[in-house]
């Protein structure tokens, strides 16, 4: 079972802007093989921080809109939000480590 969010224009808001803890939305597409890739990271990340930040993705090709209003031009693109404003950005392929650092330091 996995504790990673999918989010969409409809629960954005609730899930990313409203959050408490620190939240990691990855913008993401099922034809994107980096992003394929990442999701063992992300799955394990979520696991790990349970608690203390969020793990969310975003289907690009499902949230067009969403991925516009954030201006995602090239995936995976990993935003960190905390407080409801975009603190982080990654794009393409990250280290489990490099996100669970930016994450620990919000949480």
């Amino acid at each position: 079972m996995s504790n990673i969010i999918t989010v969409t224009q409809q629960t954005f808001k609730s899930t990313v802007v409203e959050s408490d803890l620190p939240v990691l939305v990855d913008f993401w597409a099922q034809w994107c093989q980096p992003c394929l890739r990442m999701n063992p990271s992300l799955e394990e990340l979520a696991e790990e921080m349970d608690g203390r930040a969020v793990v969310a993705k975003v289907n690009v090709d499902e949230e067009r809109a969403l991925a516009a209003m954030f201006q995602v031009m090239s995936i995976p693109a990993l935003m960190v939000f905390k407080d409801g404003k975009k603190v982080a950005e990654f794009t393409g392929l990250q280290p489990k480590g490099t996100l669970v650092e930016k994450l620990e330091s919000l949480a």
